[in-house]
């Protein structure tokens, strides 16, 4: 059967978008793979002590990998605005496929002392500055590369492979569970997803530079390319970088409490079985993937603002008692239930967050546009989310924390409230229109 050329586009569209979200899922899966296994990690890499206190040191390098995210987007968004997404999002798989190995190879603090957390830094360091390349220019390129009409269900899928990575990590540390025993685990087992990571950033390295670059990009003028990925061209849209900041806080907190904290509170405040926990976490987070393109689907036939407001009004409202409510959760499904509830109310920022922010740059710093105030954003509050957590955990008053989350997501909802419709006025879109990138 001969195809048509509009079904000819479509099948290279997804073609295109499946493999740069296979490598957002890699680079995720490296990312959250540390966060999965510190329960067993931590005191590979510290001296022995109290459990918390490993946990929070480990939690503290979580921090400072965030640090290096708003360097890598600066460097790797201004390499994606000037020679392409394609080459970008292939440079930011490498470096993470390196940070990867390193930490699977690195001895224990029993054998070489101090090297041992310092070598974990450096390699984070270095998972930071890719991962901090990768969302910005992941974002840009999967709304540049979706259909007019369909940009909020293409770029939902960002979120889709992001949570797939960390399902696909506890995946791999519940089988890790069943085979291996808790000696097993701590001593040599935790390194197995960091190797199966690099890995699999060495097959997406492949695939991804037989990826299309995207028309936008190819077709800027050369006025345009002048100006390419240089802050003083994103400084003259200081509003669009200020609605990225406030779109982001609130989202990236809570999404970094249900997502990467929520696993250590219902082992350490709830008192749930770890290996529990890793089935509760999973199942949420799959139902959580399935419904982003549904919401982000739904984004394209309302709006982006909806859903943004709805999730400010039910966060604010709801974090701290969905937090008392599973302080007292003893019970599975209860805790399941309310962890899904949580993620139920993030997907109104996490499955259009991309492609709001995309929409309000031009092509020649889209990337950078996208990536910079985002990754500052996380570095500073989603970064921290887990640290403040626990070090609230640690003098005695957690409960802050849950008052702290809601705060942030009002914060948000501002923000939300005083923006337009992003995708009545989306610069994607003018583009196309008038025939200029």
């Amino acid at each position: 059967m001969t195809l048509t050329e509009e079904q000819k586009q479509s099948r290279r569209i997804t073609a295109n978008i499946f493999k740069g979200s296979l490598g957002n899922l890699i680079e995720w899966f490296d990312w959250y793979v540390y966060s999965a296994f510190a329960v067993y990690f931590s005191e590979e890499f510290f001296p022995k002590g109290d459990p918390t206190s490993q946990l929070l040191n480990t939690a503290a390098i979580f921090a400072v990998g965030f640090l290096m995210r708003p360097i890598g987007s600066l460097l790797m968004g201004q390499y994606a605005d000037r020679r392409g997404r394609r080459a970008a999002l292939t440079l930011s798989i490498t470096v993470m496929a390196g940070g990867s190995l390193i930490i699977a190879v690195t001895p224990s603090y029993a054998t070489i002392g101090m090297l041992s957390p310092i070598i974990l830094v450096v390699a984070r360091l270095l998972q930071g500055l890719s991962l901090g390349g990768e969302y910005g220019t992941s974002a840009t390129y999967l709304s540049e590369m979706a259909s007019s009409g369909r940009r909020g269900f293409y770029s939902s899928f960002q979120y889709v492979t992001l949570v797939a990575g960390q399902m696909v990590a506890l995946g791999v540390q519940i089988i890790l569970q069943l085979m291996l025993s808790e000696e097993a685990m701590i001593s040599w087992g935790w390194r197995i997803p960091f190797v199966i990571g690099a890995m699999g950033a060495l097959v997406v390295l492949w695939l991804r530079r037989s990826m299309d670059e995207s028309e936008q990009f190819t077709k800027m003028g050369s006025e345009s390319k002048k100006k390419a990925g240089t802050l003083q061209a994103l400084m003259q849209y200081p509003k669009a970088v200020f609605t990225v900041v406030g779109l982001t806080l609130g989202g990236t907190v809570a999404f970094y409490t249900y997502t990467t904290y929520l696993q250590k509170f219902m082992v350490n405040t709830v008192g749930l079985d770890k290996k529990a926990v890793s089935w509760i976490n999973f199942i949420a987070l799959l139902i959580f993937a399935l419904i982003q393109p549904l919401a982000g689907s739904l984004s394209d036939r309302i709006g982006r603002r909806p859903l943004l407001l709805s999730f400010g009004i039910f966060g604010t409202l709801l974090t701290v008692p969905l937090f008392l409510l599973m302080e007292g959760a003893h019970n599975s499904i209860v805790a399941f239930l309310l962890m899904l509830l949580g993620l139920i109310i993030i997907t109104g920022y996490t499955s259009i967050n991309a492609v709001v922010k995309a929409e309000l740059f031009p092509t020649e710093i889209r990337a950078l546009g996208v990536g910079f105030p985002y990754s500052l954003t996380v570095a500073i509050f989603g970064g921290t989310a887990e640290f403040v957590a626990l070090w609230l955990k640690s003098i005695g008053i957690e409960s802050l924390f849950y008052y702290y989350v809601s705060l942030c997501i009002f914060i948000s909802l501002i923000a939300y409230w005083r923006m337009g419709e992003s995708s009545k006025t989306s610069r994607i879109e003018a583009e196309l229109k008038h025939g200029k990138s």
